[in-house]
Parts: C-alpha cells; sequence; structure tokens
C-alpha cells in the first residue's frame, strides 16, 4: 500500500509458528451442526500486535543484539526472541546457534534503522522511504531476508520518479550495480536516460561516476532538449569531478558534433575553456561535423561512412524534431495533430521542412472485431464492442510523394507520467520505423477510463512525439 513516497510491505509469515497457527485458527472450527456453515473469526491483527509489544517491553526475551555504530562508540540494544528471528534469517540462525549476545557492527545509516529492521520480523511489514531504500535493502541482503530484500528492491523500481530534494536514481544505480542487481540497474539506467534533461539539471548530476556518464553517452535514446545541452553539462560534470584525462577524452569524442549547429559549433569552440584545452581530442570530429553541416547527406556518403553513431540523433525534445501533445480527457473521442520537423540534422537540409499527421483513437478495434450494425444486434451489445477497444496512435507523413534524399525515418512517442516539481517524468517510450505508420502495442495495458491512472497526469494524456532522421540507406546506395 503506497502512502506518497512510502511503502508498506505486508508479510503473514506468522503461519510458520506452531503456536501462531493455533492462536489464528482456533476459532475457524466448522460448525457441526446439520447446515455445517462456517464462519471465519480472524485475530491475526490482535496476533501481530501481541508479538510488537514483546519486542517493545523485551517480554520473554531470549537474545540480545547490541548494534555498534562503525567509527563511534554508540551502542543500540535491543531485547528480541531467537524463534523469530531465524524463521526468517539463516544468517541470525547461524549466530544465535550457540550464543545468545550478539554485536554487531553496522554503518550509520544501516544502524539507525536497525530496530526499524527488527520490528519487521514480528509484524511483517515495514514503511519505507526513499532515503531508506539502500539501508534497508543492504540490511535485508546481509541478513538474508529474502522477502524484505525483493520487497525493498520493487520499492526502487516504481519509485525512480518520486519527489526527491538531493535526487536518488544516480545512487540507487551505483548500488545496483555494487550489488548486481542487473534489474534494478537496467531499471535505473533506461530512467536516467529517458529524463536526462531533468537529471542534468539537478543535485545528483555530479554524483554520476566515470563508468556511468560513459555508459550514457553511448546511447542514442537520450531524452534531453539538444547536442548542445548535453555538452555544456558534461563540460559542468567535468569541470566539478576532475576526472581523468582518459575519462575527458572518451567523454567529449562521445559528444555528437554533428547534431549541433554551425553557428553554436563556432560559439563552444570560441567560448568553452574545456574544448580549448582538448582541442587537439576532437579536432577530427569538429571537422568532420563542418563538414557535415556544409553538402547534402548523399554527396557526403560518396565520401565518408556516415553510418556511425555519430550521425544518429538522440531523443531532441525541441521544436525541429517533433512536438508535444496534450490530450485532455483522452478516453472522450479521436483526436488529431499536424506538426512540422527538419528533414534532417544537416544545416544543407535545414529550410527544409516535413509535415507529420498524426492520429489518436481511445478505443480502436481492428476491422475483424468491429461489431456489425443491424437490427438483430442490440445496441447494448455493440456498445460493448466498442468499449473493448485499445489506444491507437498513427503517425503518418503528409508529404511522402517526396524524395527524401535517402533519409529514413524513427518515430519516437515519448508518454509522460507524474508531474513533479512542475515537471514531467518520461515512463514509457514507443519507436516505429518509417515503414510503419501505427505505434504497436501503445498503452496497451493502459485504462485511460480511470482517473487515477498511471499514464493520466490530471485525467490528460502527456505525449511527446520525436522524428529521427537516419541515414542508413544512404550505405546501401553507396
Amino acid at each position: 500500500m503506497e502512502r506518497g513516497n512510502r511503502l508498506v510491505l505486508g508479510g503473514r509469515w506468522l503461519a510458520l509458528v506452531p503456536l501462531l497457527i493455533i492462536t489464528a485458527h482456533a476459532a475457524q472450527k466448522s460448525d457441526a451442526g446439520a447446515d455445517g456453515a462456517t464462519t471465519l473469526i480472524n485475530h491475526s491483527s490482535m496476533v501481530i500486535q501481541r508479538l510488537q509489544e514483546l519486542l517493545q517491553n523485551g517480554n520473554a526475551s531470549d537474545s540480545t543484539l547490541r548494534i555498534r555504530t562503525t567509527n563511534s562508540e554508540e551502542v543500540k540494544v535491543i531485547h528480541t526472541h531467537q524463534l523469530l528471528l531465524i524463521l526468517q534469517s539463516d544468517v541470525f540462525e547461524g549466530l544465535l546457534s550457540n550464543q545468545s549476545v550478539l554485536t554487531l557492527k553496522e554503518p550509520p545509516e544501516c544502524a539507525v534503522l536497525f530496530e526499524k529492521f527488527i520490528r519487521y520480523f514480528y509484524s511483517g511489514e515495514i514503511s519505507v522511504q526513499l532515503s531508506h531504500a539502500i539501508p534497508l535493502h543492504r540490511l535485508a541482503s546481509k541478513y538474508h531476508v529474502l522477502a524484505l530484500q525483493k520487497g525493498v528492491a520493487d520499492y526502487m523500481k516504481t519509485h525512480l520518479a518520486s519527489e526527491s530534494t538531493q535526487g536518488h536514481v544516480v545512487s540507487w544505480y551505483h548500488y545496483a550495480l555494487g550489488i548486481g542487481d542487473e534489474t534494478l540497474q537496467e531499471s535505473c539506467l533506461k530512467f536516467l536516460a529517458w529524463n536526462l534533461s531533468t537529471v542534468m539539471n539537478s543535485n545528483e548530476w555530479v554524483t554520476v561516476s566515470d563508468d556511468l556518464m560513459v555508459s550514457l553517452l553511448q546511447r542514442s535514446d537520450l531524452v534531453l532538449q539538444s547536442e548542445l545541452e548535453l555538452f555544456a553539462s558534461v563540460e559542468e560534470w567535468v569541470n566539478r569531478n576532475n576526472p581523468d584525462v582518459s575519462i575527458i577524452e572518451k567523454v567529449l569524442r562521445s559528444i555528437r558534433y554533428p547534431m549541433i549547429p554551425p553557428s553554436q559549433l563556432f560559439q563552444i569552440q570560441k567560448q568553452s575553456m574545456l574544448l580549448a584545452s582538448y582541442q587537439n581530442v576532437i579536432q577530427d570530429l569538429l571537422f568532420q561535423a563542418f563538414q557535415f553541416h556544409s553538402a547534402s547527406p548523399l554527396h557526403l556518403a560518396k565520401y565518408f561512412e556516415v553510418n556511425c553513431s555519430m550521425f544518429i540523433p538522440r531523443n531532441y525534445l525541441s521544436s525541429s524534431w517533433g512536438s508535444q501533445w496534450i490530450i485532455n480527457n483522452p478516453a472522450r473521442d479521436d483526436r488529431s495533430l499536424s506538426f512540422q520537423t527538419q528533414l534532417g540534422p544537416s544545416n544543407y537540409d535545414s529550410s527544409k521542412k516535413i509535415t507529420w499527421n498524426a492520429l489518436f483513437s481511445p478505443r480502436w478495434l481492428p476491422v475483424s472485431l468491429r461489431p456489425v450494425y443491424s437490427e438483430s444486434v442490440s445496441s447494448a451489445s455493440q456498445s460493448n464492442r466498442l468499449e473493448e477497444g485499445r489506444p491507437r496512435l498513427v503517425v503518418t507523413s503528409a508529404m511522402s510523394g517526396l524524395d527524401f534524399a535517402g533519409v529514413t525515418f524513427q518515430k519516437t512517442v515519448l508518454v509522460g507520467v507524474r508531474r513533479q516539481q512542475g515537471k514531467v517524468f518520461v515512463k514509457h517510450v514507443y519507436n516505429v520505423h518509417q515503414s510503419t505508420d501505427e505505434v504497436s502495442d501503445f498503452l496497451a495495458h493502459a485504462d485511460l477510463q480511470k482517473r487515477t491512472s498511471e499514464y493520466l497526469i490530471d485525467n490528460s494524456l502527456h505525449l511527446h512525439i520525436i522524428i529521427k532522421p537516419i541515414y542508413h540507406s544512404l550505405i546501401k546506395a553507396k
């Protein structure tokens, strides 16, 4: 059960305790009368309350935990009961096998939560906050409390977009990398990529590790305003972290300079102190970028290799590459949108525009499943069939007959969720190639009828459609 940024993990492990089996089920006897009626009387909450009182008062305690904070003389004493500890932790079972007093050393962030952690053994539930996630997961992992370990990991995956003053996703990624949780690691990496503009403007940007920075810059699915914004943020990161020269060279060579207009390239060459120091490292890339902007991509492809990441746009949010689309009351009826994008990122094509048409339908049915309107079919039945439809999004070019000079297009649709401090976070991304008009599986599991749907913000669907020009076809022509 979620309450803001808090999650309660319910665990009914009490059935493992023989004494509690008798207590919880004593009132569940079947009425042996003629009618055979059965009544369930549930006193499990009372039993849990009694167990918590045992911990609070130390009654009948047979073990003592002394929690010592690392690099401190502070000791917290907790009187516990072996049976309840060993039922969920084989580590405690081993530690308590031949002694009843344990001294456990924990880092400060874990020590402060240790009593809360122990209460979980007595109640099967625990409230989790963003700042508690890593230390609680660390404790659950260390003492092999598998149910809690999984519960906290699931909490982290579902709270990546939660509001945080200092930011938390970067630290969660580093933690997941350290413990080898590939699923959590990938969830964090995907969130960082899809919300990079927000992350770059947050306090956690400077905490990005060298390896994470290099990993992010290799991706083509980064969502940001422009490549120039990325360069400026990378320069800030370098100035604040002062990484090794090899890392600086690697990140500078990962910037996609052909995606930056010539006027802005001239500007950063003149104003960037970082480029002034490493001009020789990227001189070839800057020269290649200016060549890219001075000729048509078809002409350039005759002499240079353009089938590489340097010439692949990322998911840029600027109006040159797509359009935001906020659909109010999306379950109501069909909507349409027209917008224009540049033919390509080359300055040679900057004046050439392509018009795109987008159609959204909240309840679309394939022809084979559409109701047949006739007197023999009731209107109620036909209405029910329409309600079975799913959301549909189709994006087509209004200029399909024109020659696009060998450029193909990838259509990317971003779906925003959860406005935090005025921001919309991207949670779902759909990619469609030029040859396909319809976005497959678009919001396949979304219930747009519910105002509380995770896909809606204030009963509105927040989309951003991006058109990415790709030059792969030029290589085939060459």
